[in-house]
């Protein structure tokens, strides 16, 4: 009888994903908030152009290194935490080891099948630590420049979410026009970018694109009334 090969597809660029929404979201919905609050004071289109530039650049760089940092810190906790982790190997493996057989009686584990697995186990000090790091403390280990990609990814993201609201301004002369287009525009590319966002995720895209407009609507909406409480 013919069988179907089994092929599991699982989606494994969520740190990816993740700082493409950091980026697309914050790009999308500050320098919109600033562009609205501008053209409520009556600026022109130019200044808007300019000082949305200005804030695209600014918000990028403070973005990516943001991004960089956090990565960065994840790379630097996972490896003190394995040293730790060698450590106590070394100084108290009769503890270790009985941490590792714990791991597998919470799996159901009967004692005989248990104590084979700890000796394989503890027989190679680094297998003895990745196990533990893995099954004891939840953590995996971090791409090596996983800092770099996450500075990039969202610097280059809200680049090109701030500049969606801000095109308006770039191509109409009038600024009720511009912030017309501007408020047409942004909701609408939020909700494609939520719904792409969903298919790529696993979620339901519709679920998607209605919470990431929600929640940037929500975001650009109070940040809008602060400019033009503040202007």
């Amino acid at each position: 009888m013919p069988t179907v090969p089994h092929t599991e597809r699982h989606f494994r660029a969520a740190p990816t994903i993740r700082d493409i929404v950091i980026g697309m979201a914050d790009g999308l919905t500050v320098p919109f908030a600033l562009a609205a609050g501008l053209s409520g004071v009556g600026a022109s289109p130019s200044v808007v152009v300019t000082a949305g530039l200005a804030e695209i650049a600014a918000g990028a760089i403070a973005m990516g290194l943001g991004g960089y940092l956090a990565a960065k810190t994840d790379l630097e906790h996972y490896l003190a935490e394995r040293m730790r982790e060698r450590r106590e190997t070394e100084r108290i493996p009769e503890e270790e080891a009985e941490e590792v057989a714990q791991i597998f009686r919470y799996y159901g584990l009967t004692e005989e099948q248990i104590a084979p697995l700890v000796a394989a186990i503890c027989s190679d000090p680094d297998q003895w630590v990745d196990f533990m790091m893995r099954f004891e403390l939840g953590l995996e280990p971090p791409d090596p420049v996983r800092a770099r990609k996450s500075a990039f990814t969202i610097g280059l993201s809200y680049i090109v979410g701030g500049l969606i609201p801000l095109l308006p301004y770039m191509l109409l002369d009038q600024i009720d026009r511009a912030l017309g287009a501007s408020v047409l525009v942004t909701p609408l590319v939020l909700f494609l970018f939520g719904y792409i966002k969903g298919r790529l995720t696993g979620i339901s895209p519709w679920r998607g694109a209605l919470q990431t407009v929600f929640i940037g609507g929500l975001a650009a909406t109070a940040a809008f009334l602060l400019a033009r409480a503040i202007g």
